[in-house]
C-alpha cells in the first residue's frame, strides 16, 4: 500500500469536508445567496482555487450542503423508524418528538431545503432538485406510514402530514417554549383519526 497516496487522499478528503462543514454553517445561518465563496474559503482556511477544485461552482457547493442535510435528516428518521417497525402510531409520535425538538433549537432557522428552494425559484437549479427530491421522499415515507395505519386514502393523509410537518419547519418563531412537540403529536393524532374514518 502506498502510504503517500493514502495521506494525500486523506488530506484531500479533510479539506473537502472542512469546506463543506464551513459552507454548511454559513449557508444555514446567513442564507445561501448572502454567503460568497470568498467568505467560505476564508473561514475554511483554504484558497479559492482549492474550493473550486472540490466543488466546481458555488451551485455545486450549495447542492452538496443540501445533500449533507438530506442524509442527516434521513439517518435520524431511519433510527426512529427502526424502533417502531410494528407500531405506526408510535413511529409517527416519535418522529413528531424529534421534529419538535429540532424546531425548538435556539439556532433553528427552518428547514434547509425549504430555505434554499425559496432562494432559488429556478426548478433546474441543482440545489432546488435536491430540495424537491427531499420533500418527495418525505411524502413517500409518510404514505408508507399512512398505509400501515390503514388510512382510507393514504396518499391524502401523507399529503396532509407532509403539509403539517413542513408548516412546523417554517413556524418555529410562533411556538411557545416547549410547545412544538405537544402540538405536533396532538394535531398528528387528529389527522390520523380523520384519515381512518
Amino acid at each position: 500500500m502506498n502510504t503517500s497516496k493514502t495521506a494525500v487522499a486523506s488530506g484531500t478528503t479533510e479539506v473537502r469536508d472542512r469546506i463543506l462543514e464551513t459552507a454548511s454553517a454559513l449557508f444555514y445561518s446567513q442564507g445561501v445567496r448572502a454567503v460568497g465563496v470568498d467568505l467560505v474559503a476564508e473561514q475554511a482556511r483554504v484558497a479559492k482555487t482549492s474550493l473550486y477544485r472540490h466543488f466546481g461552482t458555488k451551485d455545486d457547493l450549495i447542492a452538496a450542503f443540501l445533500q449533507r442535510e438530506d442524509e442527516d435528516f434521513w439517518q435520524q428518521w431511519d433510527r426512529v423508524a427502526q424502533r417502531h417497525v410494528d407500531d405506526p402510531v408510535a413511529e409517527l409520535d416519535a418522529h413528531f418528538r424529534w421534529i419538535g425538538e429540532r424546531v425548538e433549537r435556539p439556532n433553528y432557522r427552518g428547514c434547509p431545503q425549504i430555505n434554499v428552494a425559496a432562494e432559488f425559484p429556478d426548478q433546474d437549479h441543482p440545489a432546488r432538485k435536491v430540495a424537491h427530491a427531499h420533500k418527495q421522499e418525505l411524502r413517500r415515507r409518510l404514505k408508507g406510514i399512512a398505509e400501515r395505519l390503514q388510512a382510507k386514502r393514504p396518499d391524502e393523509l401523507a399529503g396532509q402530514l407532509a403539509l403539517f410537518i413542513n408548516g412546523a419547519f417554517v413556524s418555529a418563531q410562533i411556538f411557545l417554549a416547549g410547545e412544538a412537540t405537544r402540538l405536533l403529536i396532538a394535531t398528528g393524532h387528529v389527522l390520523v383519526a380523520a384519515g381512518r374514518e
